[in-house]
């Protein structure tokens, strides 16, 4: 088995690599750092011509998207519980899954990249302000979900379910979001962020778990 997995430090990659180190997974990461530009270099294009990460090699087989990374990790190593096995409790985990990706994931990018939606600077602003309290809001509906989890989002194991929420409430950060106030979701990441496994892709990836930094006095 010759498994690469391509990550940027603090990115949602941290997802995969997190599963991919409580599998026992044999594996080779692979850093790709985002503030020198790799992401845009020829090799790494010629892998994901999208430029993004995380970008999954099995055996020379190239997959991208984090769902469908997930999924066929999930279906690689079953055991190791990246999402329930069968049933609603499966239906409803890939369910918050797909959010989280495709909602969630998003308006943080319109608050940490609105470079992307349009050129015009006042705009920018408009459209950052705006997306804060749109993720401070969805923020909000992890923590609902976070109340519950008995002891993980999804169930009595720790899944994808939890690495993306840790990896979310950690952006909360950088849009000034303090994660104490959502001390649900908190307390899970930081129940996870402690487990062995996850521990060594914190230290890999040299993540700070609350980025938070208080407004300073005028």
């Amino acid at each position: 088995m010759s498994l690469k997995l391509f990550y940027a430090p603090g990115a949602c990659s941290f997802v995969p690599h997190a599963m991919l180190e409580l599998a026992g997974a044999p594996f080779e990461p692979m850093m790709v750092k985002l503030h020198k530009g790799e992401q845009r270099s020829a090799e790494y294009l010629a892998l994901n011509p999208r430029g993004q990460v995380p970008v999954l090699v099995d055996d020379g087989e190239v997959i991208t998207q984090i769902v469908a990374i997930l999924l066929h990790l999930d279906a690689k190593f079953p055991q190791a519980g990246i999402l329930p096995a069968s049933g609603l409790a499966r239906t409803r985990a890939l369910s918050t899954l797909v959010w989280m990706n495709n909602t969630v994931h998003p308006t943080f990018t319109h608050v940490f990249m609105p470079q992307k939606f349009t050129d015009d600077e006042a705009a920018q602003k408009a459209i950052r302000a705006h997306a804060v309290q749109t993720y401070r809001g969805l923020l909000g509906e992890i923590e609902a979900m976070a109340v519950k989890a008995s002891p993980w989002l999804a169930g009595d194991q720790p899944s994808a379910l939890d690495a993306y929420a840790l990896t979310l409430l950690r952006w909360g950060g950088y849009a000034g979001i303090d994660p104490t106030t959502l001390p649900a979701t908190w307390a899970l990441s930081q129940r996870f962020a402690a487990l062995p496994a996850v521990a060594r892709v914190i230290e890999r990836e040299r993540l700070q778990l609350n980025v938070y930094q208080p407004p300073t006095a005028a």
